[in-house]
């Protein structure tokens, strides 16, 4: 009898797993780990993906495994405890405390930003509102430069990106057009603080790390996360650099440290609970019904978050109540590729071969088969490209590697051929100007930063070129 007994639970044990593999809405879930980790494969075989992959359904994992280096110095392994930069979905945190703000009478979304911080040229005081910060449409962009990297660590801080925003232009009428805005949601984070009273982060913490038990969940300077993966990024020749000194401090915009574990119970709160926000805030607010409507159609919500050399993406089903999380310690946008790559296994469909970096792979066919090659094969070699950023980058920067090298007549043609692909964008204009420069010939400098600045009147290395070249006159 006893036999019998452990031979029918056995039958029991594997009853019920075929059973809960039946109901699952994943497509061949019981291939889904042979499947996923084939793909993986595919971008560790490139050398641009390491990190952590988590594919849940109702919160419970399907799929979570760790892959390559968190750090390459010290050869220390990625495991399910490292620690990632989340990157912009901060944001989401941001809004959270927010909208809790709202329900609690304490911020209308009609408000102006002059009501809480002084300081602001009139038009951004009295105009912008607490839906333009969230909504992207307050005419502030972001507030990265070229000498942001030199900036102090205090600089860098809520309070010292504050002042930096200050000085800004306003991109448009605040309310009249949409351009995503890290400088928004840092004014958001101020705004939270004038209004409670405390650090936007002991706010965070407070209201939705402690409160969903998010244990792996860091809002401190980077160099004090414990286990923490440091991020890569590989230029056009393929040579790796950290990203140490970029990103140092977490702010409303971006900067905290996660783990996909925690970050399932943030965002399946987010969607589909009650603990942060309640379903009237929920069904007022303009995100929550795009995504609501989502839930009969079986389409995914990303929300993503990197900068160089880290990339976090979350895709959500919300129809299936099925999650797929890509933490990567390597460059952008190799989390949202792979979970996209992810989401087509989930669907039961065939994944996009993964390529090289758009910068390598351009680069590349550019030595190997001239210029002509990539001006007709543009778009093919650039399709794995952020979305979100303009293509003219790609170009312009293998430009300025060569530039660096001193390779003037390369970098002109890579310029030429930029504005001949994207005459709209006035930077490149700009680029184009500055390498007439650096070859003595001011004539066609002064030409090309005055049809930039005709294009961009508040591009101001433009003016300052143009300046430049008249004393030489």
């Amino acid at each position: 009898m006893k036999q019998l007994s452990i031979i029918l639970a056995f039958a029991f044990v594997i009853f019920t797993s075929c059973n809960a593999q039946k109901e699952s809405k994943i497509k061949n879930i019981e291939s889904l780990e042979a499947n996923v980790d084939a793909l993986v494969k595919q971008y560790q075989d490139l050398d641009i993906f390491s990190g952590i992959v988590l594919v849940a359904e109702k919160g419970n994992p399907k799929y979570h495994k760790a892959f390559g280096l968190a750090n390459r110095e010290t050869n220390t392994a990625n495991t399910l405890n490292t620690k990632f930069d989340i990157g912009s979905m901060n944001k989401s945190f941001t809004k959270t405390v927010i909208l809790q703000l709202l329900e609690e009478g304490k911020l209308k979304v009609s408000d102006k930003l002059g009501q809480f911080i002084t300081g602001f040229p009139e038009e951004a005081a009295n105009k912008i509102t607490i839906t333009d910060l969230l909504n992207h449409t307050s005419g502030y962009t972001d507030y990265w430069g070229e000498d942001f990297e030199n900036l102090s660590i205090e600089q860098k801080r809520l309070n010292g990106l504050v002042e930096r925003i200050k000085k800004l232009r306003l991109e448009f009428e605040p309310g009249t057009e949409t351009a995503y805005s890290n400088s928004g949601y840092v004014l958001l984070g101020a705004i939270i603080e004038k209004i409670t009273g405390k650090t936007y982060h002991q706010n965070v913490l407070d209201r939705i790390i402690v409160p969903l038990k998010m244990t792996d969940t860091y809002v401190i300077d980077k160099d004090k996360v414990p286990n923490r993966a440091i991020g890569y990024y590989k230029d056009m020749k393929g040579k790796i650099s950290n990203n140490l000194g970029f990103a140092e401090v977490p702010n409303p915009d971006g900067g905290f440290h996660s783990t996909p574990r925690d970050i399932v119970k943030f965002y399946s709160e987010y969607f589909y609970g009650t603990t942060l926000l309640s379903k009237e805030t929920k069904s007022n607010e303009a995100f929550f019904g795009s995504i609501n409507k989502r839930k009969t159609t079986g389409k995914a919500s990303l929300m993503a978050g990197g900068f160089p050399g880290a990339n976090t993406a979350y895709l959500e089903i919300m129809r299936d109540e099925i999650s797929i999380i890509v933490f990567a310690n390597m460059d952008e946008p190799v989390g949202e590729q792979l979970a996209s790559g992810i989401l087509a296994l989930v669907k039961g469909e065939t994944p996009q071969t993964p390529s090289l970096p758009a910068n390598q792979n351009v680069y590349n066919h550019y030595v190997k088969h001239g210029l002509n090659y990539v001006e007709e094969n543009f778009s093919e070699l650039t399709k794995n490209f952020h979305a979100e950023d303009p293509k003219g980058l790609i170009l312009n920067g293998i430009g300025y590697e060569l530039l660096e090298e001193g390779k003037l007549n390369e970098t002109l043609k890579l310029f030429q051929l930029n504005v001949k692909l994207f005459p709209e964008d006035a930077n490149l204009w700009d680029s184009l100007g500055e390498v007439y420069f650096n070859l003595g010939d001011y004539e066609r400098a002064l030409e090309n930063y005055q049809k930039a600045l005709a294009m961009d009147p508040y591009m101001e290395s433009s003016k300052e070129m143009i300046q430049k070249i008249k004393m030489k006159e």
